[in-house]
């Protein structure tokens, strides 16, 4: 059986019209591309851009059993005695027997002077000291002879064989030897002193070590004049040397006065030398300076290292944690250590933030101790968080930030 025609030419597909519709559908589509391209250019051109900021990891503060720090705050180590070692006359320095770093013991001499006229004076003084003792050995054997015809004209007189007058000039004699004995012995005594007054102006030429210490820094080469005074200008040097006193080293801190009341006598500290971060060295309060320094407001306090150790030095700057003794022995709640500049106050409440994932986190914490540069926070934080520094306080909580390096 067979189709119609007209029934087979209505099943016909016309292929002329698809390539018509393409080329109208095609302007459409690229004009919404673009649409959608502008739209997207114009998103990232107005979209706010990570705030830069720079952040510090809080750090878990080492508070021992039964203690925890109720004050951070920073001074240096300073030596108790330490001494710029002069001499007590001007002179030329002939010869200096120390170097920096020499360790040396009481009285142990350490340079000498030119002592050639102190010398030469002190020869003076002996030989005049000898004049005055020979004097004196002639005149006592005058005052004997004196003596002796004295009493012969006493017996003559009271034989009435001689005559008064006889007498009175033996008498005279003897008295007046005497009385030259009794001065040339107070020439003695004096050429005796000043012999021993040259004899220490001698000894003065030689620079001794005060006390048993370490030279620090030596001031003086031979042939430099040096004099206990500042004379002559710059030419003229007024010590040897600085020696100190390891045995004394003990750290000097200046305490706010707004928080001296937290600051007791023989409390224990922990102190961290910046040389060594990682070393806590055990200490206690010497005692507290009984004034306060009105331009910086603050009160010293005097810290003694507990055990002292050849890694401390003088000046060397260190941090210091005062700790504040329970009385149950129970171990103390973890204190979060964290820059001063990372907290505000906002509606009466101390807040941080903390960056998360890229976005800030606001959050409110409880301070615990504030000291120069670190607050002790006891919650709120926890070691290892990062907290933002000198953050803006329109700050908004999930706010995208990006950190920048210190």
């Amino acid at each position: 059986m067979s189709v119609p025609k007209p029934a087979l030419d209505e099943l016909r597909i016309e292929r002329g019209a698809r390539p018509e519709r393409s080329r109208r559908l095609l302007p459409a589509s690229i004009g919404l591309l673009v649409l959608m391209l502008a739209g997207l250019a114009a998103w990232v051109a107005t979209r706010p851009k990570p705030l830069q900021v720079r952040t510090a990891i809080a750090r878990e503060s080492s508070g021992g059993k039964g203690e925890r720090t109720v004050l951070n705050a920073s001074g240096y180590v300073t030596a108790r005695r330490e001494a710029t070692v002069s001499s007590k006359v001007t002179g030329k320095v002939t010869e200096v027997m120390i170097e920096e770093g020499m360790k040396v013991q009481a009285d142990q001499v350490l340079a000498r002077l030119d002592e050639t006229n102190v010398r030469m004076s002190l020869q003076l003084a002996e030989a005049q000291l000898e004049s005055a003792r020979a004097a004196i050995g002639e005149t006592k054997a005058r005052l004997r002879e004196a003596e002796q015809e004295l009493a012969r004209q006493s017996d003559l007189l009271k034989a009435k064989v001689s005559a008064q007058a006889d007498y009175d000039h033996a008498e005279a004699a003897v008295l007046a030897y005497r009385a030259r004995a009794a001065q040339q012995q107070a020439d003695v005594i004096s050429g005796e002193r000043g012999v021993a007054v040259w004899r220490q102006q001698l000894d003065d030429m030689v620079i001794r070590a005060p006390f048993a210490g370490v030279v620090t820094s030596k001031n003086a080469q031979p042939g430099e004049m040096i004099s206990p005074i500042s004379a002559g200008g710059g030419f003229t040097r007024t010590g040897i040397c600085t020696i100190v006193d390891m045995e004394s080293l003990e750290i000097e801190i200046d305490v706010n006065e707004s928080y001296i009341n937290r600051v007791q006598p023989d409390q224990p500290v922990e102190g961290t030398l910046d040389a060594y971060p990682d070393w806590k060295i055990p200490c206690r309060v010497i005692a507290i300076i009984p004034t306060a320094d009105r331009d910086k407001s603050t009160v010293k306090v005097r810290v003694r290292f507990e055990k002292l150790d050849p890694r401390i030095l003088p000046e060397m700057s260190v941090k210091v944690a005062f700790q504040e003794t329970g009385g149950t022995g129970a171990a103390a709640p973890k204190l979060v250590l964290v820059p001063n500049a990372a907290i505000q106050k906002q509606e009466g409440r101390d807040v941080v933030m903390v960056v998360q994932a890229g976005r800030a986190e606001r959050r409110a914490v409880s301070v615990s101790a504030a000291g120069h540069d670190e607050t002790a926070i006891g919650a709120g934080l926890s070691a290892g968080d990062k907290v933002i520094l000198e953050w803006p306080a329109d700050l908004k909580s999930g706010a995208e930030v990006r950190e920048i390096q210190p």
